[in-house]
């Protein structure tokens, strides 16, 4: 590994790779769902992390949904700024602030290619929380061009590395 840049103090809790224990998803327009999901930050010695997370489906295996992307910090502060694509055609752009054991991210810029299927996703909120026992939750909430902000994922995970 690495020696982990001054810079990333306020967020190196993140680093390592985490599995998740429990992995919920619904929205309006949607069927709930589970699935199971790997994602992993890790530093190479830069003021970032890399970043990247795999989603299977809980029974089959077969690949879901898949993430690479990169969380950076503003050196001397708790800004990050976390660019992240997606498989299925969105790019999105989000910055908040980072403490001892969590993180809030709003989307400032979200844009998807030409012919991603409807309907757009217009705007990206999360919530990471390092708890007391280790593990680590993420709430996603999801608008988009058809329904307002609204929770779309909930995953809980432990680390594995």
């Amino acid at each position: 590994m690495s020696k982990i840049h001054e810079a990333l103090k306020p967020i190196q809790w993140l680093i390592g790779t985490w599995e998740s224990v429990t992995a919920k998803g619904h929205y309006p327009t949607i069927k709930d769902f589970t699935y199971n999901e790997i994602i992993k930050f890790e530093s190479v010695g830069q003021p970032l992390l890399n970043y990247e997370a795999n989603s299977r489906h809980p029974v089959s295996g077969a690949p879901m949904h898949l993430e690479r992307g990169f969380l950076r910090i503003k050196p001397g502060t708790n800004q990050v700024a976390f660019m992240v694509a997606h498989n299925f055609g969105l790019a999105v752009l989000e910055e908040g602030e980072a403490t001892e054991q969590g993180l809030n991210l709003v989307s400032k810029a979200v844009d998807r290619m030409s012919f991603g299927k409807d309907p757009a996703v217009k705007a990206i909120e999360k919530r990471y929380r390092l708890n007391a026992d280790g593990t680590l939750e993420i709430q996603t909430d999801m608008q988009t061009d058809s329904t307002p902000m609204t929770n779309h994922l909930n995953v809980v995970y432990k680390r594995c590395e």
